[in-house]
């Protein structure tokens, strides 16, 4: 296995910074507030920290238009309160990994205010312009903007109008304006990224996750080149921690990974067997390009849709195997909640499901307490549609949810008042059955079974596009899990196939309403309505 060890069993807890916790009464929240709830986050078995973008921006798009990669970004605290996250969190065995945004900058960024300029200057090629504001033959890939700066050219831009894209270069150049990746003002822009992440790196920092990780070379068949500069950053970045982690946007774990990358996550931008898997709900926010019309498998309307992601998970295990990880997360900053339409009894089979697959785990804020998508909310620094999702934690049913001492009106969003009483950490801690202490059990699990953790093995045991229950077998040298989940509203009763063997004294990990029962000639699975379990055979 070339990723880390320490990826062997760790679960990743995502944090949006600004939604977190709030220290200063200011409404926003902060680095002081991610180490004050250091110690939460562990109590959930989670040893791994990732931090969306948290570095100067003027916030156009939730901070990932940076306009200085070598500062926090004022709301958050100062560079110092940074480097006493990556210390405090050491010292209790976690490990913090930061957003790279590797792809572009914000347009109030120096080198592209100086790239702007229509006098050619160091920085004329950081960013991709066109050779005239009228733009020729335009590639239906990409989005120029025009009439912008008094510069005769127009610039690319990978999201928003102002995410200019940095100039990493073109695989196979089509325009005189688009230059090779080893073009000298091209490697000045590699270097450059590569400043930025041993700057962080020499601090304490443990990795990355980056965002867009395939964007950053442009052009026809750009993979081997994609591929030739993350080897390169890896390489680089392993000769100041051989143990730093790179994390991915990427998803296709093959590709992503045998371009030099630990883990990539198995969604979002390419439609995976995840959106069918979980993410029906999605076609009830206008504008998201997550929607589906088929009902997913965790939906109680489902047929027993569970083949899609089998399917996804088998092949990408097969291609990735030995080299790094899946990652399967319960959501993230870029999608609706996971709880959306669903109850706590729904929640608890996604989670017993997500816990149980192969991979890296990994928790979005607030979804281990059930946290709601709120509708009904204005854009937020460029949420549209995702503002929903990014909404304070709610630590107490108190005042503000716990998040802020600060008035009300300042908060950064609204808290989710409807859901507050239920859906808070204090009342849930208080709560054995709660989703909070479900979580922890599940992780617990995870963590003391070594066919549950993130290298044990993953066998198909039933899987359909029109049929429930799905089972799948985990293992390891020394140890064989079956897990099986039944969603739907319906009793169902599966026999397993006649080759497969069961020890009589079978442990019962987990389960939730099924059974499993040996007769001399058959094994049945017999499982209620939203109904799953976790069973040592």
């Amino acid at each position: 296995m070339l990723a880390p060890k320490w990826l062997e069993n760790s679960v990743i807890y995502e944090i949006y910074p600004q939604s977190f916790y709030d220290t200063n009464g200011d409404g926003i929240g902060d680095l002081q507030g991610i180490i004050a709830k250091l110690d939460y986050v562990k109590s959930l078995g989670c040893d791994v920290l990732w931090l969306n973008p948290c570095f100067e921006s003027p916030f156009q798009d939730g901070g990932y238009d940076i306009s200085d990669f070598y500062k926090v970004a004022p709301r958050y605290g100062t560079n110092e309160d940074l480097w006493e996250l990556f210390d405090k969190a050491h010292k209790k065995g976690m490990k913090v990994v930061l957003d790279l945004v590797a792809g572009h900058t914000s347009i109030e960024h120096p080198f592209f205010k100086e790239s702007c300029k229509s006098t050619p200057n160091e920085y004329s090629n950081y960013y991709v312009w066109s050779d005239d504001w009228i733009l020729r033959n335009p590639d239906p890939r990409y989005r120029y903007i025009n009439g912008y700066a008094p510069r005769n050219g127009n610039y690319l831009t990978n999201f928003f109008y102002c995410q200019p894209a940095l100039n990493y270069g073109f695989s196979e150049p089509e325009y005189p304006w688009e230059k090779r990746p080893e073009h000298p003002d091209c490697l000045k822009v590699r270097e450059m990224m590569l400043d930025v992440m041993k700057f962080y790196l020499n601090h304490g920092c443990d990795g990355f996750r980056v965002d867009m990780a395939s964007s950053l070379i442009k052009g026809k068949n750009n993979y081997p080149d994609i591929k030739k500069l993350w080897e390169y950053y890896r390489n680089e970045v392993k000769k100041i921690n051989p143990d730093a982690v790179l994390i991915s946007e990427w998803s296709n774990p093959p590709q992503a990974i045998g371009a030099g990358f630990d883990v990539d996550f198995m969604i979002h931008i390419g439609r995976t067997g995840y959106v069918r898997t979980f993410r029906n709900e999605l076609k009830r926010i206008p504008g998201t390009y997550l929607a589906t019309d088929t009902p997913s498998f965790f939906d109680k309307n489902s047929s027993g849709n569970s083949k899609n992601l089998n399917d996804d998970i088998l092949v990408n295990l097969s291609e990735t195997k030995g080299k790094g990880y899946i990652a399967i997360p319960t959501g993230n900053h870029d999608m609706g909640r996971i709880r959306q339409y669903r109850d706590f009894d729904d929640m608890k089979n996604v989670f017993a499901y997500i816990f149980t697959v192969p991979g890296v785990p990994v928790i979005y804020y607030g979804d281990e307490i059930g946290m709601d998508y709120v509708y009904g909310l204005e854009s937020k620094e460029g949420g549209y549609w995702r503002t929903g999702a990014r909404t304070p934690m709610q630590w107490s049913n108190s005042r503000n949810g716990g998040f802020s001492s600060g008035n009300e009106a300042d908060l950064y969003l609204p808290i989710d008042k409807l859901n507050l009483a239920e859906n808070n950490v204090e009342t849930q801690e208080k709560d054995e059955n709660s989703l909070l202490n479900f979580t922890r059990k599940l992780i617990e699990i995870r963590k003391s079974n070594s066919a549950l953790g993130n290298l044990g093995e993953y066998h198909e045991v039933f899987a359909s596009d029109s049929e429930c229950p799905h089972l799948f077998l985990r293992s390891s040298d020394t140890q064989k899990v079956l897990c099986g989940f039944n969603p739907s509203l319906r009793n169902v009763v599966k026999e397993l196939p006649n080759n497969f063997e069961l020890r009589s004294d079978f442990k019962e990990l987990l389960v939730n309403n099924a059974e499993l029962v040996i007769t001399k000639d058959k094994i049945t699975v017999t499982m209620k309505p939203n109904s799953f379990f976790i069973i040592e055979v």
